[in-house]
């Protein structure tokens, strides 16, 4: 791989252009180029690919499969929203050799501690600014190194500190001379400083010192004293001061930047909810037309947008089937010009990926457009594909008073569609005549064309095959929440516009609280949305709406939001509706930021970073507030300021962490972001580790906040 080999890039049957590619000397950096590029090249980090997938496992590789055998073929897949890179190699030895190389590379990267991974970055960095790649660094590309870096230094104290880590006085950095370097330029004043306030000597944590440290700060109770022995045992370094059950600095700071002191309380992030509640007392992680990468006009559907949904933990998809040629659906947004997709390839892939991710079941919201005849081919695919994942008579045969839980649902696949009749009915009832074969389209008519208007003005009929595989998830037209609490069954389910959800939690939003707790509701985005742009989620949650579905390949707030809520619980794509206490809760904030993300790559560029917090939940408790920019220093700024805020109802508070780079002529720039349900934060002094706009970790970018929630009390 470092010697590079010549594999073809796919992007289409038409699209077929020859790369050099080359892993590079440290290891995690792919490299390539055209011949014909001049200087240009591209590169990607290993830490950047998710999985390999090796053969004709993509849509692109497989649709020149008569011209490449699949032994020649492979596929990067990236986290994030990142498009897949399709690659043809020479020869089948030649695809092995990166098939292999690859996903070794991706276990090494995996597979390394937090040393490991910091030693990595500063080997990035002196690969970066060593630029005559002589192995040695001299001073002006150390004074390179700190520009590229975020850093605006003193000329003289920079060059102090290269002066001391210089041992050989040769008038460059070695690897280990530079790695010396570096830990002076990245020495942490604000751990040491608390670190100070706890330790009587200022040399180390006693047990009792870090105890104290552990119940006045971190907010810890009973176990504090256990909890202090154990980070000893975790987190210290020293032998000698581990012998006299103590801790050094290095040592807290370990503990400080470690998962255990994350923001997020890691016991949270693992599945710990009660699972065995009626599905309608779940949120569900839920997506709007799932089978799109783009824009709801022109955008290309693709098997990979359900891949990449459901290894978010999405657990209700979309498919919006029409007839297609030769007798098969297929799947496309109707009445635009987004491309094609065959309904059986998008069963296949929810086969294979609907439970890698969570085991508990998926829905799978059927927006049916199809003639009596391919829907009942619609029904023979998921019959035959699916299988016994597909849940086809209520558990038990019994007809439902509630409906079953996630716990009693695990593995299996939901169809939400129209039915005949009900689950009581018997068996006889012929094909029905109605209106309603799709939700949407009934629901929102402002926003079909006037082809789709003049066909759901006729009347449309429901095959009786697809019908029977209808049965927790019947789609109903919504009257009223008087009609639905004295005719509707807790199987039946409707689907609202954003505009009309909006209005009904405005206007009654205590029976639509109520209405929620036993029926499943469903709201989508409107049909304006040409962009794929998406709805704040949080005014839906608010009222216990738990099928708030997404334009999921859509970054931004909105999508921020619904990451932050279901990063808990496993992130198993269901999180537990709580019983809603209104208390009042003081939270404090303050905050130092931690190597913060270039935005303008420009050489010699460098941030002005300002953070904003952000609680999104019931109105009362919405605010923001953002402290003051600190000038010229995305490397280390310290905001010495407090941000004060009182949530009323905590259980459905998200907070929403945001770092941009100030500008004062326009708006400001995106740096990162982290969004965290607010009974789910650890108070006291943690990291918080930023995300990109795209949802992947920026290595090593963090903020360090202090936060102290008390409850408040009332005077009578």
């Amino acid at each position: 791989m470092k010697a590079g080999a010549m594999l073809r890039k796919v992007k289409s049957r038409s699209w077929k252009k020859q790369r050099h590619f080359r892993l590079q000397e440290d290891g995690q950096t792919i490299w390539y180029k055209s011949r014909w590029a001049g200087t240009g090249h591209s590169t990607f980090s290993v830490a950047d690919v998710d999985v390999v997938r090796e053969g004709h496992q993509s849509e692109i590789l497989l649709s020149i499969a008569d011209e490449f055998p699949a032994d020649l073929c492979f596929t990067l897949v990236f986290r994030g929203r990142r498009s897949n890179l399709d690659l043809v190699a020479e020869s089948p030895s030649e695809a092995q050799v990166w098939i292999r190389g690859v996903r070794k590379l991706i276990q090494n990267t995996e597979s390394m501690n937090d040393k490991e991974r910091l030693d990595q970055w500063i080997w990035d960095w002196f690969q970066k600014a060593d630029k005559n790649k002589d192995g040695r660094m001299n001073f002006k590309e150390v004074r390179t190194l700190l520009k590229m870096m975020n850093v605006d230094m003193n000329e003289e104290y920079a060059l102090r500190l290269f002066t001391m880590a210089d041992k050989s006085e040769s008038g460059c950095l070695e690897n280990e001379e530079f790695v010396q370097f570096y830990k002076m330029l990245t020495e942490r004043e604000d751990v040491w400083r608390v670190f100070q306030d706890y330790s009587r000597d200022g040399q180390i944590l006693t047990l009792a010192e870090l105890e104290d440290f552990l119940k006045q700060e971190q907010q810890e109770g009973e176990r504090s004293l256990e909890h202090a022995q154990e980070l000893i045992d975790r987190y210290e370094p020293s032998e000698n001061a581990k012998k006299h059950g103590a801790m050094s600095i290095d040592g807290f700071q370990m503990y400080l930047v470690s998962p255990e002191s994350a923001v997020l309380d890691p016991q949270l992030l693992a599945l710990h909810q009660d699972m065995s509640q009626p599905l309608s007392h779940y949120f569900i992680c839920s997506s709007h037309n799932t089978y799109l990468m783009d824009d709801q006009l022109r955008g290309q559907s693709s098997q990979e947008a359900y891949i990449q949904a459901l290894k978010r933990g999405c657990r209700c998809v979309e498919v919006d089937c029409w007839d297609g040629p030769n007798g098969e659906p297929v799947v496309y947004h109707g009445h635009t010009f987004t491309s094609k997709i065959l309904f059986r390839d998008v069963i296949t892939t929810l086969a294979e990926y609907a439970f890698k991710v969570s085991e508990f079941p998926v829905i799978l919201s059927l927006e049916n457009h199809c003639s009596m005849e391919q829907q009942r081919v619609m029904a023979q695919l998921l019959d035959t594909i699916l299988g016994d994942t597909l849940l086809t008579a209520p558990l038990d045969r019994l007809v439902p008073q509630e409906l079953p839980s996630p716990q009693d649902l695990k593995g299996k696949v939901l169809l939400k569609a129209k039915k005949i009749g009900g689950l009581e009915e018997s068996e006889t009832l012929t094909d029905e005549v109605t209106d309603e074969v799709s939700d949407e389209d009934e629901a929102d008519p402002k926003s079909l064309s006037a082809e789709a208007l003049h066909l759901n003005d006729k009347k449309s009929k429901l095959s009786r095959e697809l019908s029977d595989l209808v049965v927790y998830c019947k789609s109903v037209h919504f009257h009223s929440f008087e009609y639905s609490r004295l005719h509707s069954k807790c199987y039946e389910m409707s689907s609202f516009s954003e505009s009309k959800a909006r209005k009904l939690a405005k206007d009654t939003g205590a029976e639509f609280v109520r209405h929620n707790s036993r029926q499943l509701s469903r709201v989508y985005p409107s049909g304006m949305r040409t962009d794929s742009s998406n709805y704040n989620p949080q005014e839906l949650w608010n009222v216990g709406c738990q099928i708030v579905a997404l334009n999921f390949q859509t970054a931004g707030l909105e999508m921020d939001l619904n990451d932050g809520l279901f990063s808990q619980n496993g992130c198993c794509g269901y999180v537990q509706k709580q019983l809603l206490c209104i208390i009042q809760l003081s939270v404090v904030f303050c905050c130092v930021g931690q190597q913060l993300p270039k935005v303008n790559q420009k050489e010699g560029s460098i941030v002005d970073p300002l953070v904003r917090v952000e609680i999104y939940g019931v109105f009362q408790d919405q605010a923001k507030q953002e402290t003051s920019y600190i000038d010229n220093n995305g490397f280390n700024p310290l905001w010495n300021e407090t941000l004060n805020f009182i949530v009323h109802v905590p259980e459905l508070a998200l907070v929403r962490f945001v770092v941009e780079d100030y500008d004062k002529a326009s708006r400001n720039d995106f740096m990162g972001q982290f969004t965290v349900p607010f009974t789910c934060i650890q108070p006291g002094y943690r990291h918080i580790h930023l995300l990109s706009k795209d949802g992947t970790a920026i290595p090593l970018s963090s903020l360090f906040v202090n936060i102290k929630i008390s409850e408040l009390t009332t005077e009578v």
